[in-house]
């Protein structure tokens, strides 16, 4: 039998009675059985409650709501009630919460079926899936590679074809970033468009929430339904996108994300993308936006003092284990957000960070004001060999070179695959837009597919 790659071939073959809602679980469940301790993508199968679900579901034969019979896994560092949460730290080894986050509630409410928790770097400190506390995360495509992080779980098991959906947290580039090397579709919405409400914090000023999928249209259909207000998260608002523009598309061509350093593959394929959108009708426009070169020297500075401050939290007497078991990559960002924070050096280094972070906001807002989107690489280089950056912490930083201004700015982005490497490794590019036009990007990834025949794959 031939399993669903998206979400209308699923409904419609449940529809249709071409496979039960219980035997889709028995498909992905033995996958993850055959598969999973090869390329460690999932912490924990929540093997009764899918079960569960897919009979409610075959009981009832009512598959209407948006992701009736759609598996979905969860970044283990959004809370689920009754299953295990550790956030990829041996800290919550053993953590069971009380309740769900609010986006877990919407997705399930909407009839999704829950199959677990997918491995991550611990609290999300990382972009390469290498620095969880229970081992690194594999690429389907290639196992010597990495998967991408932090949210390295949510890209890998989509490219395994364990789960036809997942989520992810981005605070610079962590659902992009294994979208990008897993062939995969994410967005990383506007802040404030989802609710982080039992979301463990890594960077709330920079934190969102959002999903990925094999299509645009599978991932503008979990935003509509994760968007909103939930009543808990003040920095959520529901808002009217208006129309979506489809006539006179402008993008934007950044002269400073198509610089030296950048891989001559991505870049290349990166042309062939902007040829195919030209030949849409899409006009190409440069643009510069000159303080972004500022980005990841401004979000390595916010990011480790918001992180010092939000890990204050687990300190062994409330909830999880001793602080001693945090790892490196936690202890590296609390000792320099405890750095910048402190007496002396908090005018030198945080203050003027969020000077330069207010002025790249200007500058991309006054980018904005001439086009609909930026298009640009998602990180300067392919997946890279597991190990061959974890003894160069600075290296390993600039992998989120690309990522980091849509995050210091609060716009959307929408991760796109679009080729692959001599070596058979997935490429892709990012498109960023207004703050709350994720429906401009939509429109842009669904023509873009379309023009080129895009057909969702997985790594076997």
């Amino acid at each position: 039998m031939t399993y669903p790659l998206t979400i209308k071939e699923t409904q419609d073959g449940l529809k249709s009675k071409k496979f039960s809602a219980v035997e889709l679980v028995d498909h992905y469940l033995a996958r993850i059985k055959k598969y999973n301790s090869k390329y460690n993508i999932f912490l924990t199968v929540s093997q009764e409650k899918a079960y569960e679900k897919a009979k409610e579901l075959d009981k009832s034969g009512d598959f209407s709501n948006p992701l009736s019979g759609v598996t979905v896994s969860y970044k283990d560092i959004f809370l689920t009630e009754s299953i295990r949460t550790t956030a990829g730290s041996k800290i919550l080894e053993s953590y069971i919460p009380p309740y769900s986050a609010t986006s877990v509630k919407k997705l399930e409410n909407a009839g999704a079926i829950p199959l677990g928790k997918l491995n991550c770097d611990a609290f999300a400190h990382g972009s390469s899936g290498e620095n969880s506390d229970f081992g690194v995360t594999k690429n389907p495509w290639n196992e010597e590679y990495i998967a991408g992080g932090s949210s390295s779980g949510s890209g890998a098991v989509l490219s395994a074809n364990l789960s036809l959906i997942s989520t992810g947290t981005d605070t610079c580039g962590s659902i992009r970033l294994p979208a990008n090397y897993n062939h995969i579709v994410s967005l990383k919405p506007t802040y404030g468009a989802i609710s982080r409400y039992g979301v463990i914090a890594m960077a709330s000023s920079l934190d969102t929430v959002g999903p990925l999928g094999h299509t645009t249209l599978d991932v503008e259909t979990v935003f509509n339904v994760l968007k909103g207000e939930d009543g808990f998260d003040g920095t959520v608002k529901n808002y009217d996108a208006g129309q979506v523009k489809t006539s006179k598309l402008k993008i934007g061509v950044p002269k400073e994300f198509f610089i030296k350093g950048l891989s001559l593959e991505i870049e290349k394929d990166i042309q062939e993308v902007i040829s195919v959108f030209k030949s849409e009708d899409i006009e190409f426009v440069d643009v510069s936006l000159p303080s972004t070169k500022y980005a990841i020297s401004v979000y390595y500075i916010i990011q480790p003092a918001e992180v010092s401050s939000n890990l204050g939290r687990f300190d062994g007497i409330r909830y999880g284990n001793a602080r001693d078991t945090f790892g490196e990559e936690a202890k590296r960002r609390i000792m320099l957000g405890s750095y910048v924070l402190s007496s002396g050096y908090y005018d030198a280094y945080y203050e003027k960070a969020m000077k330069v972070r207010t002025i790249i906001k200007n500058e991309t807002d006054d980018v904005f004001s001439k086009v609909d989107a930026i298009i640009a690489p998602v990180a300067p280089t392919p997946a890279f060999k597991i190990g061959e950056k974890t003894n160069d912490p600075l290296a390993m930083y600039l992998t989120d070179i690309y990522a980091a201004t849509a995050n210091l700015c609060g716009i959307p982005s929408i991760a796109i695959p679009s080729g692959f490497t001599k070596n058979k490794l997935p490429l892709g590019f990012q498109l960023m837009g207004p703050r709350f036009k994720e429906n401009n990007l939509f429109h842009l990834g669904k023509l873009y597919e379309k023009a080129t025949d895009f057909k969702p794959r997985t790594a076997f």
